[in-house]
């Protein structure tokens, strides 16, 4: 089967041509917001697929596993439709944080073990996006890019990514091999990156893939409380998403809101499209890749391409950042705004 894309396509670095929006399928995952139906999910998938939103982003951690065996259901059939981008360097559950950070890993035996993991749970014989999803401090980045090279002279891997990376690795990391992508945090809320990842690969020829653009759904305006939060859903882990500060967070979110209703559209496509200028002012390819476990969702989000905020618009939504009350990590360290303050 083959999709009609109704969504345009753009190049991130080192020539990689992708659906301008794409879908992070972390949320098809229980171990991350809670239960969720597997035909359920596939359907999700096939829609966006069928819609153009071709750019699918997992991880081997996801589940333990379970998100890319699902993807592989859908590549199955469809592998020629989609870009395919998964990720390793995480050697626990992220959602479980109970015994503190995860350990990473970025020693090269590991490095080619998981590539080999991972496609074999999606049943593929090539990656087009490979990332380093967390750095291991304890390898030099060299030497993680380096085993990461050898997985695209092999024909395993078809490109270079890295998710959350200071400026400096991501220089180190490029200096080995070409680096299509960062992927990293980026939204109204979450706007570290701009002091020097964003400028950095902007200056490297790098794109970038915003995760938790809609700021893990709360920018979407369908939480109002702690409460809304299902008992295994991890984001109450985070500080951001603890009761006293979602309340004060809630003041975004109006901002946001009364944007759209001046454009007529939904807090998510305003968010959505205030990262797409980002992207455009400094001459930058961004692509998105927010989550949904509905269909419907997919076509909102996607309707965020339609959108042109203007100037003033764009300003009123970097201020909103000001108001944000809590880091976005429960663990500085674990993102890159942590290492980037060491510097």
């Amino acid at each position: 089967m083959t999709s009609t894309p109704a969504i345009p396509t753009t190049t991130l670095g080192d020539d990689l041509e992708v659906s301008v929006i794409g879908y992070g399928a972390m949320v098809l995952s229980p171990t991350v917001y809670g239960e969720v139906d597997d035909d359920a999910s596939l359907a999700t998938l096939h829609h966006a697929v069928d819609a153009g939103v071709t750019f699918l982003d997992t991880a081997d951690v996801y589940g333990a596993g379970h998100n890319e065996r699902l993807i592989s259901r859908l590549l199955a059939d469809r592998r020629d439709d989609v870009q395919l981008a998964t990720k390793f360097g995480i050697a626990g559950n992220p959602a479980d944080r109970a015994a503190g950070t995860p350990p990473t890993r970025g020693d090269a035996a590991y490095v080619r073990a998981a590539a080999d993991a991972s496609l074999e749970r999606l049943g593929t014989d090539v990656i087009d996006l490979y990332y380093m999803h967390r750095r291991d401090a304890r390898v030099p980045i060299e030497e993680t890019v380096g085993a990461m090279a050898e997985l695209v002279t092999a024909g395993k891997v078809r490109h270079l990514g890295l998710s959350e990376v200071t400026a400096t690795e991501l220089r180190a990391a490029h200096a080995v091999h070409p680096i299509a992508a960062v992927q990293s945090e980026w939204s109204v809320w979450s706007r570290d990156v701009e002091g020097s990842v964003v400028p950095t690969a902007a200056e490297l020829g790098v794109g970038f893939v915003p995760y938790s653009p809609l700021g893990r759904g709360f920018l979407t305006g369908t939480l109002a409380s702690g409460s809304d939060l299902g008992e295994r859903d991890f984001r109450r882990l985070l500080p951001r998403f603890g009761e006293a500060n979602l309340e004060a967070n809630l003041a975004v979110v109006d901002g946001i809101r009364a944007i759209g209703t001046e454009l007529g559209a939904t807090p998510a496509q305003v968010a959505l499209a205030w990262l797409y200028a980002k992207g455009r002012a400094l001459g930058l390819p961004v692509v998105p890749i927010p989550g949904s476990r509905r269909a419907a969702r997919v076509e909102e989000n996607a309707g965020a391409l339609r959108l042109t905020l203007t100037p003033d618009q764009v300003s009123g939504l970097d201020s909103l950042a000001d108001a944000v009350v809590g880091h976005r990590s429960e663990d500085p360290n674990w993102v890159s705004e942590g290492r980037e303050r060491t510097v």
